[in-house]
């Protein structure tokens, strides 16, 4: 009998699989399908202290193997989350969840984090930092270690809840980023978040997306992905949630043994609603074939030997 359990800040979870924010809602549309409660936790929509109605559209273009998406983080915002969506979600999922957080300014993500810190239900803070600071000139507080070591500081300071900060790939070397938010107290990381691209309608000779640019998802990152959750293990000593591009059990597999305590899937749900109930329910066959009886024993095992 293998064991697909992991700990993540001290959480147990029942296997490492987490439907990525932005791909998974609120949880409670998937529930009409099967039993989320199979899931180890997810990542419920990206939040913000005020509502966002998001960007203008076309906000999704579809590229090989992967798809773009400028959705603009539309939220019913932190108050409506907390009134409306998180009783909604207790009804149908009864583990702890991972509550994704976004903001536009160091006391966006400060408010935010303290009004979710007082959610029961809510087991862990994911801060998704490749948002752009108003208050400098629009620059993504993830590319710069002091604004993600700046917004890691004030998000501890207001919750007591572990605190995982989710790093943009759009950066020279992400382990510097890393380094910075374990440094200000970060429990973990959650890497990677979408890859900066673009189309350009042929007819019309204009991007496709109204926003112009937006970020890819999907199989074609993976590779990127298993790169920097690799380097990100080796230069910091705080557990990895790791993403981009997983769609089966074997990049599950692939993720830990390249560093990742947990994996999130992505874009992958929007192909197939189902698709992480069915990684996990293959998870124990290909622990089988390569020879894996607890997953614990796999986390940075490509590192090792």
């Amino acid at each position: 009998m293998v064991d697909t359990s992991v700990t993540l800040s001290g959480v147990r979870l029942d296997n490492p699989v987490i439907p990525a924010s932005g791909t998974f809602g609120y949880g409670y549309e998937f529930a009409q399908l099967y039993d989320i409660n199979c899931l180890g936790t997810f990542s419920f929509k990206g939040t913000t202290r005020e509502p966002r109605f998001g960007n203008p559209t076309p906000r999704i273009a579809e590229c090989a193997a992967g798809m773009l998406n400028a959705v603009g983080l539309q939220n019913p915002g932190v108050d409506a989350v907390a009134a409306e969506e998180l009783p909604r979600l207790g009804e149908v999922f009864h583990k702890p969840v991972m509550a994704n957080v976004s903001g536009f300014s160091i006391e966006d993500y400060a408010y935010t984090c303290e009004k979710l810190d007082r959610e029961p239900q809510v087991g862990w803070l994911e801060v998704n930092i490749s948002c752009p600071n108003v208050h400098n000139g629009g620059m993504s507080f993830g590319t710069s270690p002091d604004m993600a070591a700046a917004v890691t500081r004030a998000v501890k300071a207001v919750t007591r809840k572990p605190v995982y900060m989710k790093l943009s790939p759009n950066v020279t070397d992400i382990t510097a980023i890393a380094r910075a938010c374990e440094a200000a107290g970060a429990d973990g990381v959650s890497l990677i978040n979408t890859l900066m691209g673009m189309r350009v309608d042929l007819k019309r000779r204009r991007p496709v997306l109204a926003n112009g640019t937006g970020g890819l998802s999907g199989p074609a990152v993976f590779p990127v992905a298993l790169r920097m959750v690799y380097q990100v293990y080796e230069a910091v000593s705080i557990p990895i949630i790791g993403m981009g591009g997983v769609k089966c059990a074997e990049d599950v597999i692939e993720m830990m043994l390249a560093g990742a305590t947990a994996v999130e899937v992505g874009a992958a749900n929007l192909v197939d609603p189902f698709v992480c109930r069915d990684i996990i329910a293959d998870l124990p066959r290909v622990m089988e074939q390569y020879e894996i009886n607890d997953l614990k024993d796999i986390i940075g095992g490509a590192h090792h030997g």
